[in-house]
């Protein structure tokens, strides 16, 4: 990095230059009522590909299977989490910190949507103001004991992911996809920025893969053919999942009703990355 472009704050920056002191440690300490087994990032090189999806389909799962869960919405200037699950209203504090909202199958979920009074309200502030919000959700919220904490992380490879994987104990990411041409590189984008980071890529998800026919059954791809399982042949990553285009998804998301969505390929998916 030159000079001139060197902000002097190494916790947005990626760069191993000689500003950067070798052994500076960005871990955020977690709050001090708390203690969580396994934190799972899910990630994205774009938008649009269902990352929050398949991180609340990933929550209801390990719900499922008797875990105790939480998600960590780091997605603040676009999060969806909350709409879901059907929560609304605001958190509060309480002696242990700021406590996390819980759905109805008792996963807990803190989201910039349950600290400000309209959810509808733009965010517009500068990355290091909204990475350092994503460290407080870490820091400050009473997350009791998890067994696991999903982080819906918001797309790119920017200030928010350079702070989770630097700050949090991150123990490995899922990366989600879809079938189009593109996304081979986006995929790219972010299984390499994991392994900058020295972070497992424990799966990849291409969702919107196809669609069943209502009518006769059969299976179409109106993207294209999958490429989930070239991708994960090059970039040796040892679990796939394909997810179906499917409107009754959509619906029951819409309504805050993503706990009653049977999906049962991704309660075999997380049972093997958690």
């Amino acid at each position: 990095m030159k000079q001139d472009e060197c902000t002097h704050d190494c916790s947005t920056c990626g760069k191993n230059c000689g500003e950067r002191k070798a052994d500076f440690d960005f871990s955020a300490k977690l709050n001090a009522g708390s203690k969580v087994a396994r934190v799972i990032a899910v990630a994205s090189g774009k938008g649009g590909v269902g990352k929050s999806f398949v991180t609340t389909m990933l929550a209801v799962a390990a719900m499922r299977q008797g875990r105790k869960v939480g998600i960590l919405d780091a997605d603040i200037t676009g999060p969806s989490i909350p709409k879901a699950f059907g929560l609304s209203g605001s958190t509060y504090k309480g002696d242990d910190g700021i406590e996390p909202t819980m759905s109805n199958g008792g996963i807990k979920v803190i989201s910039l949507n349950m600290l400000v009074e309209d959810p509808s309200d733009p965010v517009v502030w500068r990355g290091p103001v909204i990475a350092g919000l994503v460290k407080q959700f870490w820091t400050d919220v009473h997350w009791g004991d998890l067994d696991v904490m999903f982080v819906d992380m918001p797309p790119g490879t920017g200030d928010v992911p350079l702070t989770v994987f630097q700050s949090l104990p991150v123990d490995g990411v899922v990366v989600v996809s879809s079938p189009q041409e593109l996304v081979e590189m986006i995929v790219s984008k972010s299984v390499k920025m994991a392994g900058m980071m020295n972070k497992k890529v424990l799966g990849l998800v291409e969702n919107m893969s196809y669609l069943k026919c209502p009518g006769c059954g059969k299976v179409i791809e109106p993207f294209g053919a999958s490429k989930v399982e070239a991708l994960a042949r090059r970039f040796d990553i040892p679990a796939t999942l394909r997810l179906p285009i499917n409107p009754e998804f959509s619906a029951s998301i819409d309504a805050g009703a993503a706990e009653l969505i049977d999906l049962p390929e991704i309660e075999s998916f997380a049972a093997g990355i958690i």
